[in-house]
């Protein structure tokens, strides 16, 4: 069973980079996260999506939407501490082998500061286009997670399933933390809480109110007790807007089990973004 979170701990707090908000130069995003973390932020992360399609176009247009892994790679040439995450990667988008190089590359180069966030994404007219997995991408998703555990805990992968079939497979480098960066899954749904109960190593999900990760957090712990997993040191990471997020509110998170609050500016406006973290931080992060 997941370890009850102990009263007394001290809420961390993650702050989302506008990647995903059209700002035009990728070095001013990359300098909020360093900002951030000089404030005392916890962890920084980067969204993921390929193309402007469908509610990303409505929002975007033609304005730019800076790749996930390239600029969370630059913040970690840019940051000493914070722990640097993906919120969250789509996986049917991507091929869990090259994405295992990848993350085990960059939890090298930031010192093991990764934490890999993932979900099987919502828009299918960009799996269209990407010529992806939309109808069955829980199935490609569960798949991906177990080929990329394989790839970075086993000597010679072995994996057998619908969509990888393959032996004694040799991935280098193996990642700097141990057995690998943490997995948290991403999503709010029943087929989501499985995933997470099954294969994640902690949740991230998407705006819920302290009630709704209390009534949800029943079918993780029953899905973890189907199959025999015991995990201590549990994440659960709500990610939701700065807009709203009192004292009250974090307090209530916290006394549900939250360990992480992951904030977003929904602004692509660099100098209001500064002063909205400069401000919470000052009110609500202990430096």
């Amino acid at each position: 069973r997941i370890a009850p979170h102990r009263k007394g701990l001290t809420m961390k707090f993650g702050f989302t980079l506008p990647n995903n908000f059209g700002v035009a130069d990728p070095h001013q995003v990359v300098e909020l996260g360093v900002i951030a973390e000089q404030l005392g932020f916890d962890s920084l992360w980067v969204n993921h999506h390929v193309i402007n399609v469908g509610y990303v176009h409505d929002r975007l247009g033609q304005a730019p939407y800076h790749d996930a892994l390239i600029t969370l790679t630059w913040l970690a040439s840019q940051t000493q501490t914070a722990t640097l995450g993906t919120s969250v990667l789509v996986m049917p988008y991507l091929h869990p082998m090259v994405l295992a190089k990848e993350i085990a590359t960059l939890d090298h180069l930031s010192g093991g500061r990764i934490t890999l966030g993932l979900g099987v994404g919502s828009l299918p007219e960009e799996n269209e286009i990407l010529g992806s997995e939309y109808q069955n991408r829980g199935q490609y998703s569960n798949e991906f997670i177990q080929v990329l555990v394989a790839l970075w805990t086993q000597t010679e992968a072995t994996f057998k399933g619908e969509y990888w079939d393959f032996e004694n497979v040799v991935s280098s480098p193996k990642t700097f933390q141990k057995p690998h960066p943490p997995i948290v899954i991403g999503g709010n749904r029943g087929p989501a809480l499985r995933r997470v109960g099954q294969l994640g190593d902690g949740w991230h999900p998407l705006g819920l109110s302290p009630d709704g990760i209390l009534k949800r957090m029943t079918i993780i712990q029953d899905e973890l007790a189907s199959v025999g997993r015991s995990v201590s040191n549990f994440p659960i990471q709500v990610r939701r807007d700065f807009d709203g997020t009192s004292p009250e509110l974090i307090n209530a998170y916290e006394e549900v089990g939250v360990t992480d609050i992951v904030l977003s500016c929904n602004t692509g406006d660099v100098e209001e973004i500064k002063n909205i973290i400069t401000s919470f931080a000052e009110t609500s992060i202990d430096s």
